[in-house]
């Protein structure tokens, strides 16, 4: 959920902001880019340098970039550059502060600009963390919608022993993550998602199948997660590594992923099928490898069970349904036709026409035809870009 999340990092004068190198490097090893602001005080406990270093961008700490020249620092186009503004750790001093709007450092004028979120994590002494100011400060910044970060009980610089410790990087990475899954624009929702080829065994070492890789599908898969969604991918059979939060479910061949696909279907509110699912299997299979001299002059073949087709069947008011074609021409009057025959909502349609297009490739040219009339065209991304893309167009049609 941090991936490509542009997080501020707000550093202020406690003991516990050398936590925040680590904290710093948790956040960017979860996929996140990380900026840092420090007051004056919090440069007495740990170098912009060492932050700067770590981050691999400038620390900003002073309304002026060039005191000599009069450069200053825009702290609103920062406050805007963000999606989070973490305050970690945060004094008695700043909730104060962040409470009664005072402006007397950079970090404080970033807060009182910035349009992203602000969550604090707080750092202090037992006794300043129960007194009656703090925590009244604390239940007034919780009113106006800014979440707080529980600290932790254990020794304090003070040798006291209770609560005050700033929370640990870890944990404080894990908070974010199940925030930014609770805030998503898909959250709550289940979304099953069919991906890969099918194979269908002639004997123990032969099969029918198709040249799809699962890329499309797997990225789609992440892209879903990552806007909040529980995802179920049923994937054939593909050399690609589970996404990361995923519930993966292997299949080999067609009848196991219609089986498979049809009873996750009953309690999702969204399907997606991305699967290039074989459209026949020979009616018998052997068991063991065929030689030359043993193998039929012909292969009967049996028609297998349409999934897109069938969840059409099962497609409650309620659900949203998604279908891919893929064809050798432009293809449009076919992928029309499946929206309307497979009763879905959207279709998305590519061609192996376009270059960089169709099977195997790292990118994807397609456009997305709805149940409402309405047509997008999009140019050739990256099968990440398209995946985003996809997704965008999935919530538009979940608004009321």
């Amino acid at each position: 959920m941090l991936q490509h999340k542009k997080i501020l990092l707000g550093v202020t004068g406690s003991i516990a902001a050398y936590k925040s190198a680590l904290l710093a490097r948790e956040l960017q090893r979860r996929g996140a880019e990380v900026r840092v602001i420090m007051t004056p005080s919090a440069t007495e406990f740990i170098t912009p340098l060492t932050l700067a270093t770590l981050t691999g961008h400038r620390v900003y700490s002073d309304f002026t970039e060039d005191k000599d020249s009069g450069e200053w620092t825009n702290h609103v186009e920062l406050g805007l550059w963000g999606d989070l503004f973490l305050i970690a750790p945060a004094t008695a001093q700043t909730l104060s502060a962040m409470v009664a709007g005072t402006c007397d450092n950079f970090l404080m004028a970033v807060h009182l600009s910035s349009r992203c979120p602000v969550i604090a994590a707080p750092a202090m002494d037992l006794d300043m963390f129960q007194h009656d100011a703090t925590q009244t400060n604390l239940k007034t910044l919780q009113q106006r919608g800014v979440p707080i970060i529980e600290p932790e009980s254990g020794p304090l610089a003070s040798g006291l022993d209770g609560k005050g410790r700033m929370a640990e990087p870890e944990t404080i990475a894990n908070w974010l993550e199940s925030w930014f899954q609770s805030q998503a624009p898909l959250a709550g929702k289940k979304i099953v998602i069919t991906a890969g080829p099918t194979h269908e065994p002639i004997d123990a070492v032969r099969f029918i199948g198709n040249r799809s890789s699962g890329k499309m599908g797997f990225a789609l898969a992440t892209a879903l997660k990552q806007s909040g969604a529980n995802v179920h991918l049923i994937s054939g059979p593909v050399q690609l590594s589970p996404p990361l939060g995923v519930q993966v479910t292997r299949v080999e061949t067609a009848v196991e992923m219609h089986k498979a696909a049809l009873e996750a279907f009953k309690t999702a509110d969204i399907g997606i099928a991305t699967a290039a699912v074989a459209d026949f299997r020979a009616k018998s299979s052997a068991s063991e490898k065929l030689h030359r001299n043993e193998m039929p002059p012909a292969i009967e073949l049996h028609e297998n069970p349409d999934i897109l087709a069938d969840w059409g069947k099962q497609k409650r008011i309620d659900q949203l349904l998604v279908g891919f074609a893929l064809e050798s021409d432009d293809g449009v009057k076919s992928a029309k036709s499946k929206l309307k025959r497979k009763n879905l909502d959207m279709i998305v349609l590519n061609s192996t026409a376009d270059l960089g297009a169709g099977f195997g490739t790292d990118t994807n040219k397609i456009s997305v035809f709805e149940q409402n009339g309405n047509s997008h065209i999009f140019e050739l991304k990256s099968k990440e870009e398209v995946a985003r893309d996809i997704v965008q167009l999935i919530q538009i049609q979940l608004q009321p």
